[in-house]
């Protein structure tokens, strides 16, 4: 079995994988999960090929646990869509859209947290728990019960997509709302975390960013063993992007691919303190104090992957763009009529962020193009709901609805 340990990014340190561990006890940076590769080149492509396509077909790069352990819902697998209109009304020759809300809960979450909460029943805890702005207590709550945890999740009130706090509720986690925001929960659910036997599932956990990294292994597998040249996501707590550099590089380290795309940041403009260090070029990051946005999902103040993120962007020689709300509901009714795709509005902001990127000649029209839309937009029905509706009210009877949509004659 492969084997694992946990490398502080800031101080080098390294420790072992049998206890929970979040960051580095020493300095508090953040931690890395490290793998020996050379013991896991051999044949992997042709193991990779005789599995589903799924998180778990990936194993030789996940943390080594016992298949009894392992809490799965089908996750992974999720459809890459050519997204021709949209390319076309853009001026780009070749763009995709990987669609994560097709995962079991509906958002890319579910690929870290089988891992996470396998990881969990590995180590022989029995309550788990999160801050989130939705997905995360969506996700959780549902490969909690599947494990038969105890699962506590804390949110801001008033602040989290009903169709995500549903999920949570239904499937029996325990939800507080607190008086503050997504970076406050945070904050609360770690001190929790610190003092009792409660296992955190927040993307500060490094085992849970393993799983969502496999997004870059399907992105590979999909396009045909081909890196495309650039990759856009929508940035949040700076987890995903992180990860998915971290999938793309392995890839390259076990001999898979010498290319590795660019990646491309999205932040919304209430929330946006990432975006804005990485474009002043500092290496320090001012937090937004009260974020907000119609894009719930990326409603964070302050990422606590932020370095990660930072590292991902330049090694990669990436970028970031900011985008407004308008852009991002424009870009989420875009993706739907013209593609027939619903997303969240966190996911339309990959889109959204496309003529930005095109403008400042960061992409080209020859590049070929891969937008992460992270969750379904049944999560968040509120934002499309909340714009001007085309429907009208008429009389029950054939005449009136001719006349109304206008058919006599067509």
């Amino acid at each position: 079995m492969n084997r694992t340990s946990l490398r502080c990014m800031e101080c080098h340190r390294s420790y072992g994988d049998d206890a929970p561990l979040y960051k580095c006890p020493v300095c508090k940076g953040l931690l890395e999960v490290v793998y020996d590769y050379s013991k896991q080149k051999a044949g992997i492509r042709q193991k990779w090929s005789a599995r589903p396509i799924s998180v778990w077909r990936y194993r030789e790069l996940l943390p080594p646990i016992d298949q009894f352990h392992i809490v799965s819902l089908g996750e992974g697998g999720t459809p890459l869509y050519p997204v021709d209109r949209i390319a076309s009304h853009l001026h780009l020759d070749e763009l995709f859209l990987k669609n994560e809300g097709a995962n079991p809960t509906g958002s890319f979450k579910d690929r870290g947290m089988t891992v996470g909460v396998s990881k969990a029943v590995a180590l022989g805890m029995r309550v788990v728990a999160c801050a989130s702005t939705g997905n995360t207590s969506a996700s959780l709550a549902a490969y909690g019960a599947r494990a038969g945890l105890r699962c506590m999740v804390l949110v801001p009130e008033g602040k989290v997509a009903l169709g995500k706090l549903s999920q949570a509720i239904v499937h029996g986690a325990e939800v507080v709302t607190i008086d503050g925001n997504f970076d406050q929960a945070l904050r609360l659910v770690e001190e929790i975390c610190r003092r009792f036997p409660v296992y955190l599932l927040n993307s500060v956990n490094p085992f849970r960013l393993e799983g969502q990294k496999t997004l870059a292994f399907e992105i590979w597998e999909q396009l045909g063993n081909v890196v495309p040249d650039a990759v856009v996501v929508p940035v949040g707590n700076a987890g995903n992007i992180s990860a998915l550099w971290s999938g793309f590089t392995e890839l390259q380290q076990l001999g898979l691919t010498e290319k590795l795309p660019r990646l491309l940041g999205v932040q919304a403009e209430g929330a946006a303190p990432l975006a804005r260090s990485f474009k002043s070029g500092r290496d320090d990051l001012t937090p937004v104090r009260n974020p907000e946005t119609v894009a719930t999902a990326i409603r964070i103040g302050f990422p606590v992957n932020w370095r990660k993120a930072i590292r991902a962007l330049r090694e990669s020689d990436g970028s970031m763009v900011i985008v407004s709300d308008h852009e991002i509901l424009s870009a989420q009714k875009l993706i739907a009529r013209g593609e027939g795709v619903f997303v969240e509005p966190a996911s339309a902001a990959s889109v959204a962020a496309l003529p930005h990127f095109l403008e400042e000649d960061v992409l080209s029209s020859e590049s070929q193009v891969i937008c992460i839309a992270t969750g379904h937009g049944l999560k968040d029905p509120a934002a499309v709901l909340s714009t001007p509706q085309q429907k009208r009210l008429v009389a029950a009877s054939v005449e009136s609805i001719v006349e109304s949509f206008q058919l006599a004659g067509s």
